[in-house]
């Protein structure tokens, strides 16, 4: 019995140790992997620092990329599209103007009544309409006419609240967000179309024209008095309700600026100067790059795999449709890399776009003890179950590496327009106000980036600079902003209202 006893305690022993080593053996792979992690996120902090001495670099190189995009059509990654909007809003426009804003698969039309500088505006009705999915691949006359009829529809339903003086046309503010070469204030041919649509019989024709014969076919006595972007819009609806504010900002989907440049700082500018003195500029900043930009293994393969390669590359670097798929590379590598969701990879982290901005902010955003959000969106984004704490802080961490590097870029480019125009110094004590009107669903609805954006300007520009800018949203812009540009370049301007 004796030896029988002590033969089992040899044998239990022996299991114990095996046991033991296996846990070992476990704790130190996952030692290994959970360094191998780290190292990962470390290098990604490294390669997205963005230190103001690099931020500087970027807002300089801006600068520079405006200055040759206004020298010659070509010049620079920057367009700098003449905008031929040389009367921003002043809030003394009165009378009733429309807007119809197309931008995607919906369409909206909108109409105001203005009543000058005391009423401002008095009344607004909108409403929008989707584009069956069969207009956007047919003909151009069947997409417009469709659009004008739509319109002709929300004109018939004008109530008593809406004044347009007897023997005028009604005036409309036409926001087209696509790719078009302008020729005037109120015309432009399409470059090619995006988002889905696929009309060839419209590239290279003026879209107000195209609009105008088909509200002609409908009976529909209007006429196009603006062609403008949204932000141009943007920017049009801040400078109603506020006289200083001098450029505009989309942080949305995409991204986009424009702002206000002196006419004579416009070398490619060939016509009369406006008598404002002034020209909106559309800067198309989405494709503005630098060496100085902080571009990472991920970003070069989003860039690689996207639809534009090589094209967009700041849009693809500060944009919500982009971020949340920066996030999902790099989750990914940490996946195959390191095993920090298991030993197996989750199939639904190589799926392009399949997680968006918004679900990455309520992340970022998440204030649980547990980060239950975190853990929450993993299971129903990825079918990634039971991740412990210390994964869902690597990810909220990874979340605010690239949000602020992202927010930081934006702000520096800001900075880059602010230099352009003088505005990025005090001289002679003097202390002119400057606004910005920003617009788009990153900025209002992702806080921490909105509010590293406006800390970071703050940063670059320094206290007594920072304290007489001003960054204000300007809800709406693409569709009340081009009410009012309409009403700003209306045919009747200088007339007084029968």
């Amino acid at each position: 019995m004796g030896k029988v006893a002590v033969g089992v305690a040899v044998v239990g022993a022996v299991a114990v140790v095996a046991v033991a080593t296996v846990v070992v053996r476990r704790r130190m792979r996952s030692t290994g992997k959970w360094a191998k992690a780290a190292e990962i996120v470390r290098e990604l902090e490294e390669q997205c620092a963005t230190p103001l001495g690099r931020l500087r670099q970027v807002a300089d190189a801006m600068a520079v990329e405006m200055h040759a995009g206004l020298a010659s059509d070509g010049g620079s990654k920057l367009k700098m599209l003449i905008s031929y909007v040389d009367n921003l809003p002043t809030g003394n426009e009165t009378g009733l103007f429309y807007a119809l804003d197309l931008g995607g698969t919906n369409f909206r039309v909108l109409r105001v009544q203005l009543g000058g500088k005391d009423k401002r505006v008095i009344k607004q009705e909108a409403e929008e309409v989707s584009i069956p999915p069969h207009l956007m691949v047919g003909t151009s006359d069947d997409l417009f006419d469709f659009i004008a009829a739509e319109l002709a529809k929300f004109v018939a339903l004008e109530g008593d609240n809406f004044h347009l003086p007897v023997d005028r046309q009604r005036e409309l503010g036409f926001t087209f967000s696509f790719p078009v070469k302008q020729s005037s204030i109120a015309s432009g041919s399409l470059i090619k179309w995006t988002k889905g649509f696929k009309i060839d019989g419209t590239v290279g024709e003026d879209v107000v024209a195209e609009l105008t014969k088909a509200m002609e076919r409908q009976n529909l006595d209007m006429r196009v008095t603006a062609l403008v972007n949204d932000t141009i819009g943007t920017l049009a609806g801040g400078r109603y309700y506020d006289n200083d504010v001098v450029a505009a900002v989309i942080l949305g989907t995409g991204t986009n600026a424009a702002y206000v440049e002196r006419a004579q700082a416009i070398p490619k500018w060939h016509g009369l100067l406006p008598k404002s003195g002034d020209m909106v500029i559309n800067m198309e900043w989405g494709n503005f790059r630098s060496s100085h930009l902080p571009v990472t293994e991920y970003d070069q393969a989003l860039d690689l795999e996207s639809l534009n390669p090589g094209e967009q590359i700041f849009e693809k670097l500060i944009s919500g449709m982009y971020l949340g798929d920066i996030l999902r590379r790099i989750l990914l590598k940490l996946a195959e890399e390191a095993a920090l969701f298991g030993d197996t990879v989750p199939p639904k982290l190589k799926e392009q776009f399949i997680l968006r901005t918004p679900v990455m902010s309520a992340m970022h955003h998440d204030t649980t003890p547990d980060l239950r959000v975190v853990g929450n969106k993993l299971k129903e984004i990825f079918d990634i179950n039971n991740t412990s704490l210390k994964v869902r802080k690597m990810v909220v961490k990874l979340c605010d590496i690239i949000t602020k590097r992202g927010a930081r870029l934006a702000a520096a480019g800001i900075v880059g327009i602010l230099k352009k125009q003088g505005r990025d110094t005090l001289r002679y004590g003097d202390k002119q106000r400057t606004v910005i009107a920003m617009d788009g669903g990153l900025f209002e609805h992702y806080t921490i980036f909105s509010k590293t954006l406006v800390r970071t300007i703050e940063e670059l520009l320094g206290e007594e600079v920072a304290s007489t800018v001003f960054i204000e949203h300007a809800n709406d812009g693409s569709g009340i902003g081009a009410a009012l540009l309409a009403a700003s370049h209306s045919q009747y301007l200088g007339l007084e209202e029968p």
